[in-house]
């Protein structure tokens, strides 16, 4: 799957009143798409052409407002209407019905950023989140589309990352905060006796064993619970791996968490950080700056971070011979050894 499908890049510079307006009513494609999404429109029509009403009824939804619905898929291209039929167009018949190898289940986690995005305006007055439950005490309902979306991206990625980290002394992983585990298995399958473990809330374990049930891995790669935040962690590692975890954790969170992995890493490990890194003036790369605003709505202290900042923490907690590795991902790896 083409890893662009997971960027968020502003296409064009807001630079006049037309582009103004324009900007400031994106939103209503967004919620178009994610409305037909979560109603399950696209999945009604997987097996051919239907009117509203049949629908309608299918999704369980007024008539109407339906039609005024599948008018508006038609409009972007994600629907086609002939003789008072909708049918599926070829990107939503590949991505967007329910059980198709292509299925993007990740867009459930973009209707929960929806709704935390909505916060924005208080969040930025009051300097935080406004949600009452931090992401550590959510419930399946946000873990399944989150996990599933995070696994979506990972995916595709996550050969290419584990290429690039050398792994010559490395025989046991641990990847924390490591979700459905795309990570860990890649890591066991670049080379063999490598062991990998997953260290992950309890809400989150049980649907990384079922990703690593799936991908035949289970004696390969193993679950450990635990929250990092709170919990100490499993020692005895050659490399920990932190992909997209130290976004959502303050400075003083972070530097405690490099800390533990110095004490959960053999003489000699490495730590490998795959963050969104800004720049030291903090206005680009721009996902990365949305990003930004995106930890500050959903997270109680999660910011993206610069280099700097990153390279000091891990030198703070004894990591020495620090390098960066940029991704063709949004990505960076900030990347030492003890």
């Amino acid at each position: 799957m083409n890893s662009r499908m997971f960027r968020h890049e502003p296409d064009v510079r807001i630079d006049s009143p037309d582009r103004i307006l324009a900007a400031s009513r994106r939103f209503m494609e967004s919620r178009v798409l994610l409305s037909g999404f979560e109603l399950g429109v696209f999945t009604a029509l997987e097996h051919g052409p239907r009117t509203s009403t049949q629908v309608a009824r299918t999704v369980k939804a007024d008539p109407r407002a339906t039609a005024r619905l599948l008018s508006a898929l038609c409009s972007l291209g994600l629907l086609r209407k002939k003789d008072g039929y909708f049918r599926n167009a070829p990107t939503a018949a590949r991505f967007l019905v329910q059980g198709r190898p292509d299925y993007l289940a990740g867009l459930g986690h973009t209707v929960n950023l929806w709704d935390t995005w909505s916060d924005l305006t208080e969040s930025v007055r009051r300097g935080r989140s406004v949600l009452k439950a931090p992401p550590s005490r959510r419930g399946r309902d946000f873990f399944m589309p989150f996990i599933a979306a995070m696994h979506a991206r990972a995916v595709p990625q996550a050969k290419a990352i584990v290429r690039s980290i050398p792994l010559a002394k490395v025989s046991r992983v641990l990847d924390v905060g490591g979700g459905s585990g795309a990570y860990a298995m890649t890591f066991a399958r670049a080379k063999p006796g490598l062991l990998a473990t997953v260290f992950d809330l309890p809400q989150v374990a049980p649907l990384t064993k079922d990703y690593i049930k799936k991908a035949g891995l289970a004696k390969r790669v193993d679950v450990r619970v635990g929250d990092y935040n709170r919990d100490g962690l499993p020692r005895g590692n050659d490399l920990i791996f932190l992909s997209a975890i130290i976004h959502s954790c303050s400075p003083t969170g972070i530097r405690k968490l490099f800390e533990k992995c110095a004490r959960a890493l053999n003489p000699g490990g490495l730590i490998v950080v795959q963050e969104f890194v800004v720049n030291e003036d903090r206005t680009a790369p721009a996902f990365s700056v949305f990003f930004a605003l995106n930890m500050l709505v959903d997270t109680p202290r999660g910011d993206t971070y610069t280099e700097s900042e990153i390279r000091l923490w891990l030198q703070e907690a004894g990591f020495g011979a620090v390098k960066r590795q940029d991704t063709p991902f949004n990505t960076t790896l900030m990347i030492g050894r003890l």
